[in-house]
């Protein structure tokens, strides 16, 4: 998968007219938008197809975790869909991240890049202690991340704190798909990791996902290329 912009709009709506809308609306303005799970179980492979009619290309952010025979099984479903991303949680393991790679591997060269989740951006410290986890955030991170390569997947998603210490310790070619972006002065909602799109690109993420301060905009193409224009500042 390559694009020239690096800002995949998260499309955060169960309603396809909404989602379709959006999609088209933002072409040229974004490299790619992400589609949740929220989205695919309400409306699955069908409403997946109407947001993709906007020819740009989708990270479908289904977060397995499961078994590796699940897991497999559920990669296959969704080749047919030509997905630019599928991501799965590694805290399912090195065999369940394998299984995903082998089987998205059957698509040949059309096959999606597999990433994994390590911590969501929802958690911090005193998250990671309730769940019996110790060290920092980042330890963690990283940790999750090492293992994720070793399982050959191509990259995670991480928070924009992480970005420079994963891309010095795991080289250039692992991917870094990064949500909780916010463009500065804008409403941080439910995310407690966060970083602007020129600081996070500048650190070396690959992808940025941005959700409200785009689909929440008056005119979501217009706020959608203002972000992009703030990176070439």
């Amino acid at each position: 998968m390559t694009t020239a912009n690096p800002i995949f709009c998260a499309l955060d709506t169960t309603e396809i007219a909404h989602a379709s809308s959006l999609a088209s609306g933002l072409k040229g303005a974004v490299g790619g938008l992400k589609i949740g799970m929220e989205f695919f179980n309400a409306h699955g492979p069908a409403g997946y197809a109407e947001v993709a009619k906007a020819g740009l290309p989708i990270f479908l952010d289904l977060k397995l975790h499961d078994i590796p025979n699940t897991v497999a099984g559920g990669i296959r479903a969704v080749l047919p869909l030509k997905p630019a991303i599928v991501n799965v949680h590694a805290a399912g393991g090195l065999a369940m991240m394998r299984a995903a790679v082998e089987a998205a591997q059957e698509a040949g060269a059309a096959r999606p890049l597999i990433i994994a989740v390590t911590m969501l951006t929802s958690l911090d410290a005193s998250d990671l202690t309730d769940t019996g986890v110790t060290g920092s955030p980042a330890d963690h991170v990283l940790r999750l991340a090492h293992l994720t390569a070793k399982a050959g997947l191509d990259g995670i998603v991480c928070s924009a704190h992480e970005i420079a210490r994963l891309r010095r310790e795991l080289g250039p070619a692992f991917k870094l798909i990064v949500p909780g972006i916010r463009p500065a002065g804008s409403d941080i909602g439910d995310q407690k990791r966060i970083m602007t799109p020129p600081e996070a690109l500048s650190l070396g993420a690959d992808v940025l996902v941005i959700g409200r301060p785009i689909t929440g905009a008056p005119n979501p193409h217009e706020a959608a290329a203002a972000i992009t224009a703030s990176l070439a500042a």
